[in-house]
C-alpha cells in the first residue's frame, strides 16, 4: 500500500544479537547480488528510491532450517507454493514448553466459537495463557524491508534469553509468515507471478499466496495481525505509517471494540521507533513522528473493502494494522523490526482485555446481538437458492467454508416469506461467530460516494453480483431441519444420447466448450451463446469434472461451428508497478481460451499475423511514447514505434480480426489507434463499483438482461456513436450507480457502456469485465465478443 507523499535486509546474520545488520549500508553495494550465482533473481526494483542488499530468495530455506537447528523454539513449515511454484515459509516460535502444546492453544482458540462466555470467563481466571501475533512479510515483492525485518526477528526469539524476549515467548505465540510473496521477491515486482496484487486479492483469494494466507489466520485466528510495507514518508520528520485507518470504516465490523486498542497500540509501535532514534542513520535524524491516519487524518487511508490482508485478519477478530516503513534501505529494516517490537510489548501487556475483546466479537455474532448497528442491517440468515446451473453457487458456497463461515443445507423443502426452497438448498446461518465476514461477503454492499471525497481502491464487491449467485437476505426467523456442510464437490453428467446443450451460463460453462473444442470435438454455437456437442470420447469425463448436468437439445439451425481461435493480449508487464492487463488475461484463461501476451514493442515490429483477436485491457500509458524511466521498459519508446503498433493493429482489423477493448485504457488506445470515432469519456481514477445495465438483445450481450448489472473501476462511457451498435447502457435513472464510490456519476446516466462497429470488428467494453479475476459474473462479455 502507498499514498499522499510517498518515497521510495540486510546480509543476514544468523547468529548476530543485535536488531541492526552487522556491516553497515554502503551505498555502492547497493546493487551487488550477494547471489552472484543466480543471475535471474533481481538485486532491486527501480520504483524505489533506495536499494539495497537485501536477503535474496534463494538464500531463505537454507537459513531458516539453519537456524531450526539452532533453536528449540523455533519451527519451519514450508506451508505451500506460490503461483510459480516457490515455497512458502511459515515459522513459528514459543518458549519450548509452548512448542509443543499448539494444537492445545489452537483448540483454546476454538472455544471461542464455540461458547464464547465460557473462552472469556477462562481468560479472566487465568494469567498462564498464550495469544497468537501473525507477522506477514513483504506481500509486495519489491518492499523488500519487510522480510529482512522479519529474519531479524526471528533471529531473536530463536537466540535470545533477555527479560523482555522471555517476556514476549512467554504470553505470545508469534507465527511468522516469512515472504507472502516469493515470485515477487525474486522478480523484483510488487505483484506474484499471475500479475496480481496480492493485497488487493483478500476478497476473491483466486491466487495460491492468498489461500496460504487466510489457511494460517483461520487456523490460528491472531490476536494481532501485522502487515509489512513500504515506502511512506510524509516529511522528514514524519516518518512511516502504522494503522489503523481513517473513515469510512465498513460497516460488517465490530468496530467499537478494534477502535478501543487500536489507536493506542498504534502509538505503542511509535514510541518504540522513537526511542531507537539514534540506532538510525542521518537520513532520520528529524524523526519526531509517525503518521497515524486515524490519528492525523479525516480521509484518504480507509479500511473499507477487504481485500487489504489486515482488514480481512480484521473479521477474524484480530487487531490488524499495515506497517508502511519509510525506506528500502537499513534504516527501513529497524523501523519494521522496531514496530513491532512496540506491538508486541504492548500486546504482551494488554493481552487479556485485548483477548476479552476478540471474544466479544465472536459473541456477538454468536448471539446475534450487535449493539452498534441499526436494527435489520444483519438479516438472520442468508438463502442460496439452487439453479440450473450449480456450479458459480457451489463455489460461493466452498468460498464461504474456507473462509471459516458456517454453511448449512437443508434437509426438506421448506418456505420463507411466501418463498418455496427445495431440498438441497443452503443456507449461511448469520448467529454465528463471524457473521461480519459472512455479511461483507453476501450482501449488496452501499453507495458512499456521499461519505468521503475519494476512496483507496475498491468500494464494492458482493459476491453474489459479481459471482453471479443469488443470497436471498432474510428478516425473519424461521425453522427447517438441516446438516453442516463440510464441503461442496458436485460432479457433472450426462442425460439423454445427445447432441447435449451446454448453456452459456457461467465461466465453467464456457470452460468446458473451450476444453472440448481445444481436444478436437466439434462445438456449435447458437446466437444466444449457448453451445452443442455429439458424443465423443472425452465428454464424459470432462462433463463429469464440470459439475454441469447436459441435457439433450436439439442444435439450433443457426448454430455455427466453432473454431480454435489463436487469442493475443497486450502485455502490461509492471507499469506503475502494477500488471493492468492481469485480470482479464486469467479471465480468459478461467474461461478456457489459451492467451498469448505481446509487449506492445512485439506487435509494432511483428505485427498480430497468426492471431484471431486482440485484447487490449490495460493502460492507455502501454502506447504512450514519454513513460517515466522505471515505466519505459514495460511500453513504446518512439513515435516511430506508435506509427508502427498503430498500423499493424489497423492492418488487422482490416484484415479481419477483431479488436476488443476492455475498460478506459483499451478504450482511450482505440481512439489513440484511430480505431473508433466515438468519443470516450473517463471518470476518476479512483471511482468503483457496481452498476445498474440495460443490455440489449445482442450477441455480445448473450446471458445478460434487459436490467442487470455490471462493475466499473475508473468509469468509462461513449458518446458520439452514431453508427455504431450499442449493446449496453447505463440504466437511464437516478439510481443506476448501485454501490461503491462515484462522485458526479450523473454524467453517464443512460449513457452507452457497450457499443460495437458494425463495418469492422472492434468492440468496446465500457465494464471491467475481467477485474482482478473477481468479476465472474461478467467474463461472458469476453467469450461472447470474442466469439461473435
Amino acid at each position: 500500500m502507498m499514498k499522499k507523499a510517498l518515497a521510495g535486509a540486510l546480509g543476514l546474520s544468523l547468529i548476530t544479537a543485535t536488531p541492526y545488520a552487522v556491516n553497515a549500508y554502503n551505498p555502492a553495494q547497493a546493487w551487488t547480488n550477494v547471489n552472484a550465482y543466480e543471475t535471474q533473481e533481481t538485486t532491486g526494483s527501480l520504483f524505489n528510491q533506495q536499494n539495497y542488499d537485501f536477503v535474496k530468495y534463494s538464500l531463505l530455506g537454507q537459513k531458516l532450517q539453519d537456524l531450526a537447528k539452532q533453536s528449540n523454539r523455533v519451527t519451519v513449515k514450508v506451508s505451500g507454493q506460490s503461483s510459480q511454484g516457490r515455497d512458502l515459509y511459515t515459522v513459528t516460535i514459543s518458549d519450548p514448553q509452548a512448542k509443543g502444546k499448539y494444537g492445545y492453544y489452537q483448540a483454546l482458540r476454538k472455544q471461542m466459537f464455540k461458547n464464547p462466555e465460557k473462552a472469556q470467563s477462562w481468560v479472566e481466571k487465568h494469567e498462564d495463557f498464550k495469544v497468537p501475533v501473525m507477522i506477514n512479510g513483504s506481500i509486495h515483492g519489491t518492499e523488500f524491508v519487510g522480510t529482512d525485518a522479519v529474519l531479524q526477528l526471528i533471529e531473536r526469539f530463536a537466540l535470545q534469553n533477555d527479560a523482555m524476549t522471555q517476556e514476549i515467548l512467554a504470553n505470545n505465540i508469534l507465527i511468522f509468515n516469512v515472504v507472502a510473496n516469493p515470485d515477487g521477491r525474486f522478480d523484483g515486482t510488487r505483484f506474484n507471478g499471475n500479475g496480481i496484487d496480492l493485497n488487493r486479492d483478500f476478497i476473491t483469494q483466486s491466487q495460491p499466496e492468498t489461500q496460504q494466507t487466510v489457511d494460517l489466520i483461520t487456523e490460528w485466528n491472531p490476536m494481532v495481525f501485522l502487515d509489512m510495507h513500504g515506502y511512506v514518508k510524509n516529511s522528514s520528520s514524519q516518518l512511516g505509517l502504522i494503522e489503523p485507518c481513517t473513515p469510512p470504516h465498513n460497516p460488517n465490523y465490530e468496530y467499537d471494540l478494534f477502535s478501543k486498542w487500536s489507536v493506542d497500540q498504534a502509538e505503542a509501535m511509535e514510541r518504540e521507533i522513537l526511542s531507537n532514534k539514534n540506532q538510525y542513520s542521518a537520513n532520520y535524524k528529524d524523526l519526531s513522528s509517525v503518521y497515524i491516519p486515524q490519528r492525523d487524518d479525516s480521509f484518504g487511508w480507509d479500511d473499507y473493502p477487504p481485500i487489504f490482508t489486515p482488514m480481512y485478519a480484521m473479521y477474524h477478530g484480530s487487531y490488524g494494522y499495515t506497517l508502511e516503513a519509510p525506506t528500502n534501505d537499513w534504516d527501513g529494516v529497524r523501523w519494521q523490526y522496531d514496530a513491532v517490537m512496540g506491538a508486541l510489548k504492548y500486546a504482551t501487556q494488554n493481552k487479556k482485555a485485548m483477548l476479552t475483546d476478540q471474544i466479544e466479537v465472536f459473541k456477538r455474532g454468536i448471539n446475534f446481538d450487535h449493539p452498534f448497528h441499526q436494527e435489520g442491517f444483519f438479516p438472520n440468515a442468508y438463502i442460496l437458492p439452487k439453479s440450473a446451473d450449480p456450479t458459480v453457487t457451489e463455489k460461493a458456497v466452498n468460498h464461504l467454508l474456507q473462509n471459516d463461515i458456517e454453511v448449512e443445507q437443508a434437509k426438506k423443502a421448506f418456505t420463507v416469506s411466501g418463498k418455496q426452497y427445495p431440498a438441497g438448498t443452503y443456507i449461511v446461518p448469520m448467529d454465528q461467530a463471524k457473521a461480519g465476514l459472512a455479511n461483507t461477503m453476501l450482501w449488496d454492499g452501499e453507495d458512499i460516494s456521499a461519505d468521503t471525497p475519494a476512496m483507496y481502491d475498491i468500494s464494492a464487491w458482493s459476491l453474489p453480483e459479481l459471482w453471479g449467485f443469488a443470497a436471498d437476505p432474510v428478516h425473519t426467523a424461521f425453522s427447517v431441519q438441516t446438516g453442516k456442510v463440510k464441503s461442496v464437490d458436485t460432479t457433472g453428467a450426462l442425460i439423454g444420447k445427445g447432441p447435449y446443450l451446454i448453456p452459456n451460463s457461467s465461466v465453467q460453462a464456457v470452460h468446458l466448450a473451450n476444453e472440448l473444442l481445444q481436444q478436437g470435438v466439434d462445438i456449435k454455437r447458437d446466437t444466444a451463446g449457448n453451445f452443442y456437442v455429439k458424443q465423443a470420447a472425452v465428454l464424459p469425463a470432462l462433463v463429469k469434472a464440470s459439475g454441469l448436468t447436459l441435457q439433450t437439445a436439439a442444435v439450433p439451425t443457426d448454430a455455427k461451428t466453432l473454431e480454435t481461435l489463436q487469442i493475443a493480449m497486450v502485455k502490461d508487464g509492471g507499469m506503475n508497478k502494477g500488471q493492468s492487463h492481469s485480470g482479464t488475461k486469467l479471465a480468459l484463461q478461467r474461461l478456457g481460451f489459451d492467451v498469448t501476451e505481446l509487449h506492445p514493442r512485439e506487435v509494432a515490429s511483428a505485427g498480430l499475423s497468426g492471431y484471431d483477436a486482440l485484447i487490449y485491457s490495460g493502460t492507455e500509458r502501454l502506447i504512450a511514447t514519454s513513460n517515466s524511466v522505471a515505466n519505459a521498459e514495460f511500453g513504446l519508446q518512439s513515435a516511430d514505434e506508435l506509427a508502427k503498433f498503430k498500423a499493424n493493429v489497423n492492418a488487422f482489423v482490416s484484415g479481419g480480426g477483431k479488436y476488443i477493448a476492455v475498460g478506459a485504457g483499451g478504450s482511450l488506445a482505440a481512439k489513440t489507434l484511430g480505431l473508433t470515432t466515438v468519443g470516450v469519456n473517463v471518470g476518476a481514477s479512483n471511482s468503483n463499483g457496481i452498476v445498474k445495465v440495460n443490455y440489449a438483445s445482442s450477441p455480445l450481450t448473450a446471458g445478460y438482461g434487459a436490467s442487470d448489472i455490471g462493475f466499473v473501476y475508473r468509469p468509462v462511457w461513449y458518446t458520439n456513436t452514431a453508427g455504431y451498435a450499442v449493446d449496453a447502457s447505463y440504466a437511464n435513472e437516478s439510481g443506476f450507480f448501485l454501490a461503491g464510490h462515484w462522485r458526479n456519476s450523473s454524467g453517464a446516466q443512460g449513457q452507452p457502456v457497450i457499443v460495437h462497429d458494425p463495418s469492422k470488428a472492434v468492440t468496446l467494453i465500457g465494464l471491467e469485465a475481467g477485474f482482478r479475476d473477481h468479476t465472474d459474473y461478467l467474463f461472458r462479455l469476453l467469450s461472447n465478443a470474442i466469439y461473435e
